[in-house]
């Protein structure tokens, strides 16, 4: 199987993309990353793959109500929620509507990240979904609590864990949030980019990585 990431954006490169797949959304502040990748991972949720969103700003139930507005007749059993915003000793839970939420004490609590997308995984297989679509939500978060080489162990480590599950991962990050050298290092981690500019309020995007040479620009 493959996965269709197209929707928002009209690529050949993300028609096909391989399980396994981790693929690095970039572009600077208030350029429309965030609502990609949810718009990416709703795609999949429609065609009842299962879904996990990592947040490290938004708290649990602010991503639920916006992923039920984006996805009609969402069933939350296949829905996961890992919030990294800390809320004192809370651990998992699931919804009134079995959406599964684990809490993480920051973002820098890389062991216990790891922990709540293990059993994300597991509770969204449980439900039935034999495919699935992770968002991280955001990567310069996390690089305030932890450095650029511990940031990228942690990718290739969820890398191999999605390969195993034959899920699709979308990572964003504030390219203007980080010195060049830190971006280069993190985007290694990665099989693929999609690189957002903004520029008078246009917003384009194109595609690396993914299928030989990069795209030409796209407006979305």
């Amino acid at each position: 199987m493959s996965y269709d990431l197209t929707g928002p954006l009209d690529f050949d490169a993300l028609g096909s993309v391989r399980p396994g797949s981790n693929i690095l959304i970039s572009g600077p502040a208030m350029a429309g990353r965030s609502d990609l990748a949810f718009s990416m991972l709703a795609g999949g949720s429609r065609e009842g793959e299962g879904a996990i969103v990592m947040t490290t700003g938004d708290p649990a139930d602010d991503v639920l109500a916006d992923y039920r507005n984006r996805v009609e007749n969402l069933d939350e059993s296949r829905v996961a929620v890992v919030d990294c915003r800390g809320e004192g000793g809370r651990d998992s839970e699931h919804t009134p509507d079995g959406a599964y939420v684990h809490h993480v004490s920051s973002p820098g609590d890389l062991t216990g990240i790891g922990i709540g997308i293990t059993r994300g995984i597991e509770t969204l297989t449980d439900s039935g979904a034999t495919a699935g679509r992770f968002a991280l939500d955001s990567l310069s978060t996390m690089l305030t609590y932890t450095d650029r080489k511990t940031a990228f162990q942690f990718c290739h480590v969820l890398s191999s864990r999605f390969d195993s599950a034959g899920y699709v991962g979308l990572f964003t990050i504030d390219t203007e949030a980080h010195d060049e050298q830190t971006v280069q290092v993190i985007k290694q981690a990665f099989d693929g980019m999609v690189e957002i500019s903004s520029d008078g309020g246009s917003r384009q995007a194109r595609v690396l990585g993914l299928d030989g040479q990069p795209t030409d620009w796209q407006e979305f």
